[in-house]
């Protein structure tokens, strides 16, 4: 009975290590209700982001898509209101919208005249009617130069566009290539924003094809026209475009020191990168679009400083929340993410300065 009464105590009683334990779990689950208390309370903290990634599909211009059989349910259920609510629920004050790919690529050349004038008026319409809401990067309609040309002035002097949106790449040409000199002298010319968006080149579609290019091969080509600008000696001829490289620049991080290289391989470089390749690649500006984990940030905060990082959320292929939770989990301080969510691009966009 002794033995017996014994043992009962002692399946009431927590051993020392069970006691020890117990109290870890508790310290552990503490500190993750502590550091999730914290991480909230730094993103609640920016008031009216800027979110300078933010999609946007016309009616019309959804229509030609569904045409060319080039609408999947994302683009056909996209809506103004959904973006409104998506905007509210990340603390998004103003949306700079752009076309994301294919824009208007798979038209001919007076057909893209008409979808991106169509597309661009529909947008800036939204500014009247949203105030404060809704700034835009102008569609261009790149198969014929001289209407590209006519369309970036029309964008920017009478739609009063906050920029001008491109693709990384039209067909087999990046934006470095001479054919498209003549619009970004332009821009240097007005001291204007270039946003550029990724789109899988002609050499590299379907090389896995049960994989999607947004998986590789939008990273690969951001970083394809960023080389490019430089090296054609575009980014040396146009110091004073703003540029603005999507998803953190995509492999870029990775391959500075291979591009660092390139002049020293290859000396005829220098002529056309002068001021040296860290140079041009620390004045861009680069979004944290599908970037805000830990991975991008820790390679992209390496590169580049905080005033060059702005916020952008890839709505609606991502949400405002999933950045701005990712950009408070990874531990900036509330100053930078104060820079980052609308402080850096008040700086460059000048209708929505403080």
């Amino acid at each position: 009975m002794k033995h017996s009464h014994l043992q009962s105590s002692c399946s009431c009683h927590p051993s020392r290590r069970g006691f020890l334990t117990g109290l870890a779990g508790l310290a552990a689950g503490a500190t993750v209700v502590q550091n999730t208390t914290y991480a909230q309370n730094i993103a609640s903290a920016v008031k009216d982001r800027i979110d300078t990634h933010h999609h946007v599909f016309s009616p019309a211009y959804v229509e030609d898509l569904v045409k060319v059989n080039q609408a999947p349910p994302i683009i056909k259920n996209w809506s103004l209101n959904k973006t409104m609510d998506d905007m509210e629920k990340a603390g998004v004050k103003t949306s700079i919208l752009s076309v994301t790919q294919p824009q208007v690529t798979f038209a001919d050349a007076a057909n893209a005249k008409r979808i991106c004038r169509e597309s661009n008026e529909w947008v800036a319409k939204l500014h009247g009617q949203y105030p404060g809401r809704f700034g835009s990067f102008a569609m261009l309609p790149m198969q014929d130069i001289d209407a590209s040309l006519k369309e970036l002035e029309y964008a920017l002097d009478v739609l009063k566009a906050d920029g001008i949106g491109l693709l990384t790449n039209y067909g087999d040409k990046w934006l470095g290539h001479p054919k498209f000199a003549p619009i970004m002298d332009e821009l240097n010319r007005r001291k204007a924003i270039l946003y550029t968006h990724p789109a899988a080149a002609d050499c590299c579609l379907n090389t896995l094809p049960e994989i999607p290019a947004t998986v590789i091969e939008f990273g690969a080509d951001t970083t394809r026209t960023i080389t490019d600008i430089i090296f054609s000696g575009t980014a040396n001829r146009c110091p004073d475009v703003k540029f603005i490289f999507s998803h953190a620049g995509g492999v870029l991080p990775f391959l500075v020191e291979r591009m660092v290289w390139v002049p020293k391989l290859n000396p005829k470089m220098n002529e056309r990168v002068p001021r040296g390749v860290l140079h041009e690649l620390k004045r861009f500006y680069y979004d944290t679009a599908w970037s805000a984990h830990a991975g991008a940030l820790a390679s992209l905060t390496k590169l580049v400083d905080v005033p060059q990082i702005l916020f952008g959320s890839d709505y609606p292929y991502r949400t405002g929340e999933d950045n701005v939770k990712g950009l408070a989990d990874y531990g900036f301080s509330a100053s930078d993410l104060q820079a980052i969510g609308k402080g850096n691009a008040q700086r460059i966009l000048s209708r929505w300065k403080a």
